[in-house]
């Protein structure tokens, strides 16, 4: 394992301060994700030299890998403004409408959870999208008047973890559809590197290795558990974040080598235990381990299918022979996983 020592830069005091600061600015400071990372250069510098907007853009994947950061650096790449809005944040047309009419031309709007707004906003995206307009209705029945608003020319970035739930006509008046993927160990390692030095912790390869193996493939949660480890190495090392030290941290905090905390082991071991390896409705696995539905769907189970350590059926979920590896068991001789 490598030893190096990687030493950084002053600390970043103040959160908001902190989480911009790990955020890369430009395309070559993002780690991983290459293809992806190519075909917008593309679409970068060919708008760039046209010196027009660049198309719309649609991202899609799990959440932590990056989609966010993505739209800024776009946004920098073409030395443009950036609006961020989320799709729960735009109730009513007219708070769309007010967002559109400030834009300047050039200028990114950034629409995260794109696959939660609503029909009515979604319609008076559909002329914004195609024509840089808005239809604005005065009037209601047969006196009704319609009036196009003219918009400077911009570009949508939206994100979603949901793309199947994103409606056909609004997905098909994005230019750009990519999706973001898992990065790998190698990719995450680069990234705990990079963010210590941000934050002024001195790492070995083998404690930025460790923490690497155990995030779930997902930036976000590479940098979360740095974060942590990096608080233990002050309280309980010389703060340095060394391959012992992060082992010790990462126990403490319940994270395994597969990267699972306490819920993900809990969701496992009740679809094995209560349930007999399934298959056991989402409901009744939600309430077996005290969390939400929603919770379980799309913050534990998108990890566990990847790795192979869930299987979603029509039936319900149903535990595989991973599962039970894992969690140190020996897997039926005829697993109902081979029933469904």
């Amino acid at each position: 394992m490598r030893e190096e020592r990687v030493v950084a830069q002053q600390p970043v005091k103040g959160e908001a301060e902190l989480e911009a600061s790990l955020r890369p600015r430009f395309l070559g400071e993002f780690i991983g994700q290459p293809l992806l990372q190519e075909r917008l250069r593309v679409s970068i510098e060919a708008a760039a030299k046209m010196g027009i907007p660049m198309g719309h853009v649609l991202f899609s994947g799990p959440p932590g890998l990056g989609k966010t950061s993505m739209a800024g650096v776009i946004a920098q790449e073409l030395g443009a403004n950036m609006r961020r809005t989320s799709g729960p944040a735009l109730d009513r047309p007219g708070d769309l409408a007010s967002i559109l009419s400030g834009l300047e031309r050039g200028d990114i709007f950034f629409v995260d959870e794109l696959h939660r707004l609503s029909r009515m906003v979604e319609e008076v995206l559909y002329p914004a999208m195609e024509d840089y307009a808005l239809d604005i209705v005065v009037g209601r029945g047969a006196g009704a008047t319609t009036y196009r608003l003219n918009l400077q020319p911009f570009t949508l970035v939206g994100a979603t973890t949901r793309l199947g739930m994103i409606s056909s006509p609004l997905r098909d008046r994005f230019q750009i559809i990519e999706r973001f993927d898992y990065y790998t160990p190698e990719e995450l390692r680069q990234i705990v590197v990079r963010s210590a030095g941000i934050l002024g912790v001195k790492i070995t390869g083998a404690g930025a290795e460790i923490i690497a193996a155990r995030s779930r493939g997902t930036a976000r949660v590479a940098n979360r558990l740095l974060a942590r480890v990096r608080d233990y190495a002050i309280a309980r090392s010389d703060g340095s974040v060394t391959g012992e030290v992060a082992h010790r941290a990462l126990a403490m905090l319940e994270v395994d080598e597969m990267g699972l905390d306490k819920v993900d082991r809990a969701i496992l071991e009740s679809v094995v235990h209560k349930f007999g390896g399934g298959p056991v409705g989402l409901g009744t696995l939600a309430i077996a381990v005290g969390e939400e539905p929603e919770t379980v769907e799309e913050a534990y189970e998108p990890f566990l299918l990847q790795a192979g350590l869930l299987q979603r059926t029509p039936r319900g979920r149903v535990a595989t022979e991973g599962t039970y590896l894992h969690l140190g068991l020996t897997p039926p001789a005829d697993p109902q996983l081979r029933l469904v």
